[in-house]
């Protein structure tokens, strides 16, 4: 079956990179009231419901009596699973203070690290035409996150919200391979039942964790993560369907693939930040999505058939 569908990787991961950035977007103005951990809890503790029930629909497609679990899994998982925390709260940390294009922008300097983590880790291939468009969307990106940072008269840069974004990207980028590596690991079921009970799994490990952290050092976040379901709700859906999108792209094709493909994420972060955030789009950033079209485009030549 996974053979059919290996087209599809395309349509799950442009739905992902739509689905996310709306996610990023309720997740950047709950930062102010639940703090980083408790924005970054909304994508984890409201989205696993949702995965469960993705993971229910693919079951039943299936005559698996039960899923598989191993010590490769279970190592795998983990890996995505604390890595993606980590990223996240450095991206929400990163956004306090940044425009929110430009820090996803900067963590969506990503690809180039999840061509070589993968390369690395899992022998996924990487033929020349394909790491010269990962590095031509990848310099598309750093010339839209390049601009002038304001700052006072007197008053030093701030690079912070830089520097987190670009650790937030290694972060991302770890994810992405370990979560790859905890589906190619699975010995049976089609993709979609494969990438779903990855998504639940890793979902739980990271609900989880973040609660136990958030309940010892933090209570009165935990109960402000809480007390704003009806919003979270939202935020949690999102991410959980994101997530769907881009485990089902790492069951399909490389995750240097998926997360080049995934910069369209750009261009839905910059139609949002104009409609909520009162953001503009500038010559620099224009030329920047040029490049990431022509990268994103040979990409796609080079994966046809």
């Amino acid at each position: 079956m996974d053979a059919d569908w290996t087209w599809f990787w395309v349509p799950a991961t442009i739905f992902a990179a739509a689905a996310q950035a709306g996610r990023n977007a309720i997740q950047k103005s709950l930062t102010a009231e639940l703090g980083t951990l408790g924005a970054t809890q909304v994508r984890f503790l409201f989205g696993f419901p949702f995965a469960c029930l993705f993971f229910l629909v693919a079951w039943s497609f299936t005559d698996l009596s039960a899923p598989s679990v191993s010590w490769t899994f279970v190592l795998f998982t983990a890996l995505g699973a604390l890595a993606q925390i980590a990223a996240t709260a450095l991206m929400l940390a990163a956004m306090k203070s940044r425009d929110f294009v430009v820090v996803t922008v900067w963590t969506k300097t990503e690809p180039v690290q999840v061509a070589l983590f993968g390369v690395v880790v899992l022998s996924d291939p990487l033929g020349l035409g394909t790491a010269m468009s990962i590095l031509l969307a990848t310099l598309g990106v750093i010339w839209m996150g390049y601009k002038p940072m304001s700052r006072s008269a007197g008053q030093p840069v701030d690079i912070k919200p830089v520097a987190f974004g670009l650790l937030a990207a290694a972060a991302f980028a770890v994810a992405a391979v370990g979560f790859r590596g905890a589906i190619l690991s699975l010995p049976e079921g089609n993709f979609f039942f494969r990438a779903s009970w990855t998504l639940v799994c890793g979902l739980f490990i990271q609900a989880t964790v973040l609660a136990i952290w958030m309940r010892v050092t933090d209570p009165a976040a935990w109960r402000k993560c809480i007390g704003a379901w009806k919003i979270s709700l939202g935020g949690g859906f999102l991410g959980a369907a994101a997530s769907q999108g881009w485990f089902i792209g790492f069951a399909l094709t490389t995750a240097a693939n998926v997360r080049t493909l995934g910069l369209v994420e750009v261009f839905f972060a910059q139609m949002l930040s104009r409609r909520l955030f009162d953001g503009s789009t500038s010559r620099q950033e224009k030329i920047g999505m040029a490049l990431i079209i022509l990268g994103v485009a040979g990409l796609l030549w080079l994966q046809r058939g």
